[in-house]
């Protein structure tokens, strides 16, 4: 062991006596490059603008932007259907952008329950699983203040998510969500209507 230490404690002079002050730019007298051992990423393969590079097949560095690729800038958030909200504002429109449909509901009804019904229940009020498990605060959706929201602010709240609400956004496309807003307006029309909002002949048939 006495050895062994000798040797190593030798070794270590040896190393820096010849290669030490050449580990560090700074105050080394040598002219040659200085020894690196961890480069650190201080020089990286990169392609330089408007220079010629043979990985792609025109031989080109700069590459124009692959086909049908949306920029995560002013043309995506300029758009109404993409934010929920009027462009050039910050102001949520007042109603869904895109047609509504019985597909589109169909589609926001099967969106919902995979979804939002966990927490919010089939029926909307707040009552789903989550909350029979613990989570002691779920939004009803039949709330007056959530039944008087713009459809773009609970387009957004699915989008980015609102206080114990996570964000949806990454896991429902744009036009699921609207088909959510769309499902969760039906759900409230069901609870709230008034016989009044009925069409006459089905009102007149109810009567008797």
């Amino acid at each position: 062991m006495r050895y062994f230490l000798l040797i190593l404690g030798l070794s270590i002079v040896v190393v820096m006596t010849l290669a030490g002050r050449r580990f560090d730019d700074g105050g080394s007298i040598s002219r040659r490059p200085p020894i690196e051992v961890f480069p650190d990423m201080d020089r990286q393969p990169k392609l330089r603008p408007q220079t010629r590079n043979n990985f792609f097949p025109d031989q080109f560095s700069s590459q124009l932007p692959v086909p049908g690729t949306i920029a995560r800038g002013a043309p995506y958030e300029d758009s109404t259907a993409n934010t929920g909200r009027i462009t050039g504002t910050t102001n949520f429109v007042g109603t869904i952008p895109v047609a509504v449909t019985e597909q589109l509901i169909t589609r926001g009804r099967q969106r919902y329950q995979i979804n939002c019904s966990p927490c919010h229940s089939a029926m909307g009020d707040g009552n789903g699983i989550t909350k029979r498990l613990g989570m002691a605060v779920v939004g009803n959706l039949h709330d007056k203040r959530i039944v008087e929201l713009p459809d773009g602010e609970i387009f957004n709240t699915i989008s980015n998510g609102k206080n114990l609400m996570g964000a949806y956004g990454a896991n429902i496309s744009i036009n699921d969500r609207w088909a959510i807003v769309a499902y969760v307006r039906a759900l409230q029309r069901s609870r709230l209507a008034d016989v009044n909002d009925m069409p006459e002949a089905q009102r007149s048939a109810l009567k008797k």
